[in-house]
């Protein structure tokens, strides 16, 4: 049997993670209901949605409920994003005084038009120098590791990723993640692994690697193409947390875990369901799992259809119903 990849847990400051396979932090997705199944599906490090700087520190209610840690995700890491020094650092402090969550993570990588327009986001990191200022600062003032999230660079002619590496590593950053999509790129076309390579020769803190890693094989794919110490999974994982663990077992052994049928992925579904709907209330939790909902149904016979209907739910007994019919084509 040919030799695995002996890829440990990782450590970052003092925080040990279960295993170095990670739940990216995405907008509107990574909320308490979905990292808690993320983390039972076996995710070792779970990542919340971005948080505004400015937001937190101007007390939106709205904004301090998103701080909100449960019990059984540990480890979690929060991020913030902003580009005003003071802002940052106060944010980072409210977090570390207010939270137990166990790293805080700067976003500098998000592509979206309204985060970099502000000097947010991907568009920190065009300046490496400033952004290695932020982290400092936030390093000098939190007890909680600080790590940092960016890209490959702001486009094709721009290309800075070991630059920022190298700054916030000189900063006090713990850990980076690196996405091998320049900013101007968003999702589209493919991640460029040999930059996760060249930042993780650059420096000497992890280095975790993210983009289009769907897979057990791209996981262990990009392990051994760049050296990288771990593998955040973001899309990989809409409507398939079992990713997690399935990486993880297939590191580990080799082995290939079967996929879950159709019953098991709508129970997790409804499960999904009733935790969003506990946390945001009916009414929007519903709305939310919508969209989930629509991931879960991927490759159910007439996927399309059951989307549509998904779509017009107003309540957690209709939208149950459907997910159980669903499942229940699984068995006729």
């Amino acid at each position: 049997m040919p030799q695995r990849l002996m890829i440990k847990p990782l450590v970052i400051g003092g925080v040990k993670t279960d295993n170095a396979v990670i739940l990216a932090p995405m907008a509107g997705v990574t909320n308490p209901p979905f990292r808690k199944i993320a983390k039972r599906l076996g995710a070792g490090l779970v990542c919340a949605e971005m948080v505004s700087d400015k937001a937190l520190v101007y007390k939106s209610s709205k904004t301090k409920k998103m701080l909100q840690v449960v019990p059984d995700e540990h480890p979690v890491s929060l991020q913030l994003v902003g580009n005003d020094l003071e802002t940052m650092v106060q944010a980072a402090e409210m977090v570390m005084q207010g939270t137990n969550a166990d790293i805080i993570d700067i976003n500098m990588g998000c592509p979206v038009l309204k985060i970099y327009k502000n000097g947010s986001g991907a568009a920190l990191a065009r300046d490496p120098g400033y952004a290695a200022k932020i982290v400092e600062a936030i390093v000098k003032r939190v007890d909680r590791p600080v790590t940092v999230k960016f890209r490959k660079g702001w486009d094709d002619d721009n290309i800075n990723a070991v630059q920022v590496a190298k700054a916030v590593e000189s900063a006090g950053a713990q850990a980076v993640t690196v996405h091998g999509r320049t900013a101007k790129q968003l999702y589209s076309g493919y991640a460029d692994w040999s930059i996760i390579r060249e930042v993780k020769e650059a420096v000497s803190i992890p280095v975790i690697g993210n983009g289009d890693v769907l897979s057990p094989q791209d996981a262990e794919n990009m392990l051994l193409e760049t050296g990288c110490d771990g593998v955040m999974i973001g899309r990989g994982a809409l409507g398939n947390p079992w990713i997690f663990r399935e990486i993880a077992h297939y590191l580990e052994t080799g082995e290939m875990l079967d996929e879950p049928t159709q019953k098991e992925r709508m129970q997790v579904a409804i499960e999904h369901l009733y935790l969003l709907a506990e946390e945001k209330g009916e009414y929007i939790g519903v709305r939310e799992m919508r969209k989930h909902a629509g991931w879960y149904v991927k490759g159910a016979r007439e996927a399309a259809r059951w989307r549509g209907i998904i779509n017009t739910v107003e309540n957690v007994a209709e939208m149950e119903g459907i997910l159980t019919k669903i499942a229940q084509e699984s068995t006729v």
